[in-house]
């Protein structure tokens, strides 16, 4: 099957990966465990401050489904359990180091509570409401997401470093056991693995938000009211197959270093939760100005500090200007050829170069616009303008109505990137699928 979308935004932004970029592997002694990475994952630990664990070993469990547990992707001491207003967990970090912990046993018989207790099945998502899955749900179809065309973002064959077309193999082979309906592994030209015996292959072409899970459902087998998909990405294909094949469990990822504030772009190796300062280290020139570093690419990553974490899906750093310490004739409306902009009122809409953005927001927050210029950055049969008035406005009939249970923050992306209204689109979304799944549990 063949999926060509046209529909979408492509940024052409300095800082790319070179084409020969060697993989580097980063040892990390710091890596973290962050609850606010898994939507719907009520946390509850499963350690203390000082507790010896190993790789596998549980950290957190869900209180809404307590055989979902969250787990150590290294062996070591927990160093620190971080708090924020009422006791929230806010992250858990883990020291590297020799430890006297048990190595963690699954029941190979029992692929969804093995999945379950390694922590694996807490990095897949569930539709609606792009949550962490429920292990007692009846799953209709589950799509795998092996095509990445955010800005700057690695193809995922290079995770072919670490996994093999076996471990591919042998991790559709686990979840057709999971599902009543069809596995899909959607990617893109540069797929090497070939086809994969019980998956239904398709072939992905078109710019971001292209490589979305809910794209590609919303195209090939949307979901309806009543439905649940499940979602993952090609590592954490790799990952299951790896378990259930060969009975290990690895937590190795590949991420992309870039950004127009990154002077030596690479491609480095290390563990999930990493922290960041070993990633980027080599990678950035010393400069005056302010940097932003982000976890993920520029329109769904989440900003960090210096001192931060690899957040998930773990395989992407960027860094960009802050922009707070520039003072600019006529700001954002200037015509500087410069300025990186979707809107033709600008020169650089025209101009093939890459450009150098910073984290300004350009403009001020108003009212929504209805000019259509959400649906030209978005390739799903939904009516993107009215379905965000209907979540703002708590309209629950219209939302269901609209689309709601097929969409993700992240399908909005584009579309905030180019709002001229300077709408926080995505969180709208989150905070409308919260407030849905309140109203329906």
């Amino acid at each position: 099957m063949n999926l060509k979308l046209n529909k979408g935004l492509t940024l052409n932004i300095a800082g790319a990966l070179p084409q020969d970029a060697r993989l580097q592997k980063v040892n990390t002694s710091l890596c973290a465990i962050v609850p606010d990475d898994f939507p719907g994952f009520i946390p509850k630990l499963c350690v203390k401050e000082g507790d010896a664990v190993n790789a596998g070993t549980p950290i957190l469990y869900n209180k809404a489904d307590e055989a979902l547990k969250i787990t150590s992707p290294i062996a070591g001491t927990v160093k620190a359990i971080v708090r924020g207003e009422r006791r929230k967990i806010l992250r858990i970090e883990i020291e590297a180091g020799h430890t006297q912990a048990p190595k963690p046993a699954f029941e190979k018989n029992d692929t969804i509570g093995m999945l379950a207790q390694s922590g694996l099945l807490a990095l897949l998502r569930q539709r609606p409401f792009d949550i962490v899955v429920d292990t007692h749900t009846t799953v209709r179809d589950i799509f795998i997401t092996a095509y990445d065309p955010a800005p700057l973002a690695p193809s995922p064959v290079a995770f072919d470093a670490i996994f093999t077309a076996d471990d591919y193999r042998a991790g559709v082979a686990a979840l057709a056991k999971l599902t009543e309906g069809k596995v899909y592994l959607c990617h893109g030209a540069d797929w090497k693995a070939g086809n994969i015996a019980g998956a239904e292959m398709v072939t992905v072409q078109g710019p971001f938000p292209a490589g979305n899970a809910g794209v590609q459902i919303a195209n090939i087998a949307p979901v309806n009211k009543g439905e649940t998909v499940w979602t993952l990405d090609l590592p954490t294909l790799g990952r299951i197959g790896r378990l259930t094949g060969k009975g290990e469990l690895c937590w190795d990822t590949i991420v992309a270093v870039t950004g127009p504030e990154v002077a030596k772009p690479a491609l480095r190796q290390t563990i999930i939760g990493s922290a960041i300062a070993p990633l980027i280290d080599g990678c950035l020139d010393s400069a005056e100005h302010h940097r932003r570093i982000i976890s993920g690419n520029v329109l769904v990553g989440q900003a960090i500090g210096f001192d931060g974490f690899l957040r998930f899906p773990y395989r992407q750093i960027s860094v960009i200007a802050e922009g707070d310490d520039k003072n600019e004739f006529m700001g954002w409306a200037s015509f500087s050829p410069g300025k990186m902009s979707e809107s033709r009122t600008f020169p650089g809409h025209f101009l093939n170069r890459l450009f150098r953005p910073d984290a300004r927001l350009n403009g001020g927050r108003r009212a929504m616009i209805m000019s259509g210029e959400y649906d030209k950055m978005m390739p799903m049969d939904i009516l993107p303008e009215y379905l965000l008035k209907a979540i703002l406005s708590d309209n629950i009939e219209d939302m269901e109505k609209l689309g709601i249970y097929e969409v993700a923050p992240e399908d909005f992306a584009a579309a905030e990137y180019a709002d001229t209204s300077k709408l926080p689109l995505q969180q709208i979304v989150r905070d409308g699928l919260n407030k849905l799944r309140k109203e329906l549990m």
